[in-house]
């Protein structure tokens, strides 16, 4: 399966330290194979959107999440993070992010480094529907030349800090490297938010959220890669936040 496969060439690449410090003397061919870790549905491209005046491609892709579908608009939309816009407060920041939640029957809005995942408000909206003002939205916004975030946004929880002990470093290092680049294709996110008694605490965003398969993705993927390299590593459980608009993105 092509989840199942991106999951063993992100295991793949992982040498040095991890290997070495949680292994010890087992031999890493004589492991499980880390597609046991992961078994979900591969997602298939869907249409291409085309507006001979502006040039423009978008390409929408589907995604584990039945109401989520991943635009891809053949262009930079961040440069190398993640933003999530649960409500329509929290996309004060984002020009893109408001003039998308004005179409009816958005739910949110998340953006990656070249993709932007809109999650509908429930199964009873039709894609078919919500698509075509969609493409106007993004096409539109990117002929205006407006940059798609208007403020700085603060660093994400993953990024390394010097009060992280070493067991934080390496998870934190784990989920940016390996982790989060698998969740990011299909249209999600996931944000490091504590290491507390052997448990990390995670967040999913973008097509994660509500996920009938987010638990897949939790359990059989992420906490058996982690608990895989790094022993100390208990188990993992998600948090939840509600975006109220803090006066930041």
């Amino acid at each position: 399966m092509a989840a199942a496969a991106r999951w063993l060439r992100a295991a793949a690449g992982l040498g040095g330290r991890f290997c070495r410090m949680t292994l010890k003397d087992v031999n890493l061919t004589t492991k499980q194979p880390l597609c046991q870790f992961v078994q979900r549905k591969p997602f298939v491209p869907s249409i291409v959107a085309y507006n001979t005046v502006r040039c423009m491609f978008i390409q929408t892709q589907d995604t584990p999440n039945p109401n989520s579908l991943k635009f891809i608009p053949g262009r930079q939309v961040l440069e190398s993070r993640t933003m999530d816009f649960s409500t329509p407060a929290a996309a004060f920041c984002s020009p893109l992010a408001r003039q998308l939640f004005r179409i009816e029957g958005v739910k949110s809005v998340f953006f990656g480094p070249d993709f932007i995942t809109v999650t509908k408000v429930s199964e009873d909206w039709d894609w078919n529907l919500l698509k075509p003002d969609i493409y106007a939205t993004i096409m539109d916004f990117f002929a205006s030349g407006l940059p798609v975030v208007t403020e700085e946004a603060p660093r994400t929880d993953t990024a390394a800090s010097e009060d992280d002990d070493e067991v934080v470093l390496m998870i934190k290092e784990l989920l940016d490297t390996r982790i989060r680049p698998t969740v990011q294709e299909d249209g999600g996110d996931v944000i490091y938010k504590g290491f507390e008694d052997g448990i990390v605490h995670l967040k999913l965003q973008g097509s994660c959220t509500n996920c009938p398969s987010s638990i897949i993705t939790l359990k059989n993927g992420i906490q058996n890669m982690l608990q895989f390299y790094i022993p100390e590593v208990e188990g993992v459980e998600q948090k939840s936040f509600i975006s109220i608009g803090t006066g930041r993105c």
